[in-house]
């Protein structure tokens, strides 16, 4: 086994250890909201919004898009569980703003290895062959970050499966500060009806 699972089956184990009566958390979360944030590594959402085991469902992808399975998760987050607030959130320095739809069709084209990047941008090894299907698909790249937010909302909140009384709100994640910087256009856009 690698190293890395050794530590995180370790980890686990002390976790058992400790785990309490969080068997007896019910599925709904007790909070009723639910996050759409991006899976960056340096984002705690249970840190940044005051969460503990069972509070928030918390939706992760790249860049913390609206896409449709992100929609999906939200849409089963109240329809079946409950959830009656709404937030998006996205952060500075994402990597979702290094790229584009192009830049990363290229990428995986040249091969499937890990690219690297510099000041002078991305590049791939082009070792061990590529493939064309990133081409066809659409990364939802950032170019403007507020711009995202207030599109993410008015994508969600435009979805017909998605009830007009649940408010949608938008921020941003300082990832300098830890502190979340509310984007108003957003917010006024997932106002509840």
């Amino acid at each position: 086994m690698s190293k890395v699972v050794d530590e995180v089956i370790s980890a686990n184990a002390d976790y058992v250890a400790n785990f309490g009566d969080k068997s007896d958390l019910p599925m709904p979360p007790g909070r009723q909201f639910a996050i759409l944030t991006c899976m960056d590594a340096r984002l705690d959402p249970a840190k940044y919004a005051g969460l503990a085991e069972g509070d928030a469902h918390v939706i992760r992808n790249a860049g913390g898009r609206a896409s449709d399975d992100a929609i999906r998760s939200l849409v089963i987050s109240y329809k079946l569980l409950g959830t009656k607030e709404w937030f998006v959130i996205h952060h500075t320095d994402c990597g979702m703003e290094t790229f584009t739809n192009e830049i990363m069709g290229d990428l995986l084209s040249g091969s499937l290895k890990t690219a690297s990047v510099d000041a002078s941008g991305w590049h791939d090894s082009n070792a061990g062959g590529g493939t064309t299907d990133g081409k066809f698909i659409n990364w939802l790249t950032i170019s403007d970050n507020a711009r995202s937010v207030v599109e993410d909302v008015e994508r969600i909140r435009n979805n017909a499966m998605v009830p007009s009384d649940i408010p949608i709100y938008g921020y941003i994640y300082d990832c300098k500060t830890g502190k979340l910087v509310e984007i108003p256009q957003a917010t006024a856009a997932g106002k509840a009806s």
